[in-house]
């Protein structure tokens, strides 16, 4: 893997708030995309950056910040989500000397990092304009998401509705909420779980979005089992219906849109399609 220009930058207080930036050989400001690991919130690492989407983002003249974030092990909802939004500001603020465009950020990543970067994006404008923080008077605002095997909610009764199986209690999400299936009706968890759901932020002003998914897009019988059902393709799905019904760009891939069969192939390809998405919306051609 190619070393980053910049390791191991901090850009919280928080062990794990540290970013590599990956600097595009450019002689103007660069746009930069901002990758954010998956892991089911409670693993993972930035170093586990696909080569392929690296090599692409780099070689189109688009710089790449990779960046860790607080595990649900130590740290639930909503450190995950405020953790990495607060590492999209500090990366703008450090665009002069990191030779980056701050008017054209775009995050992703995979599953986990997937939702998180829907979080950010959806949320809108969350800077502190009045701070004293320079990094928290930072926008937050992305020109883009550009994600993998997502998830546009975490919350279990809607995951239950439209996916069958064990998904919407899925070990992962009972450790980052920090509630057992037994009390996912407690007010307080109802609550929780709302506020940590992408979809439910979309508006006519939400950036574009791409997804794909490697996960078959199989019907819900028989039943999924729970890895296979909190990556399943509806999730993109649902999300692009509700987008496109408020005007907004989001581009769904799903396996069986390709002719590829073998796995690495198949991913190889969306990486492929994720730069030329990344492209256009920065508009680089």
């Amino acid at each position: 893997m190619d070393e980053p220009t910049f390791q191991d930058v901090a850009y919280g207080d928080h062990e794990r708030d540290v970013v590599d930036l990956y600097q595009a050989d450019s002689k103007d400001p660069a746009p930069v995309y901002v990758y954010i690991h998956g892991g089911g919130f409670r693993g993972g690492d930035k170093a586990g950056f696909s080569q392929v989407l690296l090599k692409g983002c780099l070689e189109a003249g688009i710089s790449v910040a990779a960046i860790n974030y607080p595990l649900s092990g130590t740290d639930r909802y909503p450190a995950a989500m405020e953790h990495s939004r607060r590492a999209i500001q500090f990366i703008r603020w450090k665009a002069d000397e990191w030779n980056l465009d701050a008017s054209r950020v775009a995050a992703g990543g995979g599953s986990a990092g997937a939702g998180i970067s829907m979080w950010i994006g959806f949320r809108g404008e969350e800077a502190e304009p009045e701070s004293e923080d320079p990094v928290a008077r930072q926008s937050t605002r992305l020109t883009c998401v550009a994600s993998w095997q997502g998830q546009c909610s975490y919350d279990p009764h809607f995951i239950r509705t439209i996916i069958s199986g064990p998904a919407y209690a899925h070990e992962a999400l009972q450790l980052f909420f920090g509630f057992s299936p037994e009390e996912f009706d407690k007010p307080e968890a109802r609550a929780m779980f709302k506020a940590a759901s992408a979809i439910n932020y979309v508006s006519k002003d939400a950036p574009p979005v791409m997804l794909w998914y490697t996960t078959p897009n199989l019907p819900m019988d028989p039943e999924p089992d729970a890895g296979q059902g909190i990556h399943h393709p509806i999730f993109g799905l649902v999300l692009k219906e509700k987008m496109d019904a408020l005007g907004v760009e989001c581009v769904v891939r799903v396996r069986e849109d390709v002719l590829e069969e073998d796995q690495g192939a198949i991913q190889a390809r969306f990486y492929r399609e994720t730069v030329e998405f990344l492209k256009r919306q920065f508009g680089m051609g």
